[in-house]
């Protein structure tokens, strides 16, 4: 049954509806073990941010325990507040123009192969944090040779000049999520637009053919699985590569309500449908969120990433 807010005898006020019982096929493991530790560690040393930690990521456990994790950069409050997220917002600190050391320094530390560069959104600027992303892929790529960029960026309000400056230094994947679908779309994530997303991913193609595109949505939050089989037939359309498909989970009672949970079948469903209209990767299961697996992906996919190591 559909949650349908309440309203209050008392205050007169209307309610969130009460969390539904959660299915028993979705088990997050706390984050545990010496690996951990010293991850949490290093970053906190280096002044960092982790987008595992920041948007309570249910697999951080899993990642950090491999030895892997997503970095934050660009600070840890956001100048958008969507409903979904658990990212701080409100007005931010001024750019860190050493951000991009402390992270390409992490990232030798931590021995990755892989590392995955995401931001919050800094809508004060024309160029939305644009050159510390650069930055940071130039100095990662500097300072370990090898090792493949991801880059989960913003929609830079559709900006393409701020968009070519990220794509200038040829990161092997780009990623940008759209979320959720068009009919939620400002319920969910009141500031962004659907179009900024399809300029993001479509342009992203143009300025570099080769760069493997990359995009996200969530389930359970009242869309049918009509709207997203309509997404993913959009994402493709935009010559998107990967795709990843999860539930959401509420991070608090001040979030939007999960309407209803996904079976196992019907994430089984969606990757099946996505891999048949030309998908090259598909990631759908309950726990799945933009950087899982996302090792295998670029290895798997990338053209950028061979010819690195052919170099």
């Amino acid at each position: 049954m559909t949650n349908i807010p309440t309203r209050d005898r008392v205050n007169n006020e209307i309610n969130t509806p009460r969390p539904q019982r959660r299915p028993g096929w979705i088990k997050v493991q706390a984050p545990t073990g010496e690996t951990y530790a010293k991850l949490q560690k290093l970053m906190r040393s280096k002044a960092l941010h982790t987008v595992c930690e920041e948007a309570a990521c249910p697999n951080m456990g899993e990642c950090w325990g491999s030895g892997t994790a997503t970095f934050l950069i660009l600070g840890d409050v956001c100048t958008r507040a969507c409903r979904f997220c658990d990212i701080k917002h409100g007005r931010p600190a001024e750019i860190d123009w050493e951000e991009p050391e402390r992270v390409a320094q992490a990232v030798k530390t931590m021995n990755l192969k892989h590392a995955v560069i995401t931001s919050v959104n800094r809508d004060e600027r024309e160029d939305g944090g644009a050159p510390i992303f650069a930055a940071i892929i130039r100095r990662i790529r500097e300072l370990v040779p090898g090792c493949s960029v991801e880059v989960l960026i913003p929609d830079f309000k559709a900006n393409l000049p701020a968009l070519k400056i990220v794509m200038d230094e040829r990161p092997e994947i780009l990623n940008h999520n759209v979320e959720t679908v068009p009919s939620l779309f400002k319920k969910v994530q009141p500031q962004d637009h659907y179009e900024w997303s399809e300029a993001v991913l479509r342009n992203a193609k143009k300025l570099d053919p080769d760069v493997l595109t990359k995009s996200g949505i969530m389930l359970g939050l009242g869309e049918t699985i009509a709207e997203v089989k309509e997404v993913m037939q959009d994402l493709r359309n935009w010559d998107v590569d990967i795709l990843t498909i999860g539930q959401y989970l509420q991070p608090s009672r001040k979030h939007m309500p999960i309407e209803r949970y996904y079976t196992l079948e019907e994430f089984a469903e969606l990757k099946e449908f996505g891999l048949a209209i030309g998908f090259k990767w598909v990631e759908s299961a309950p726990l799945v969120r933009s950087s899982y697996h996302a090792a295998d992906q670029v290895r798997a996919l990338s053209k950028v990433h061979k010819s690195l190591h052919k170099n």
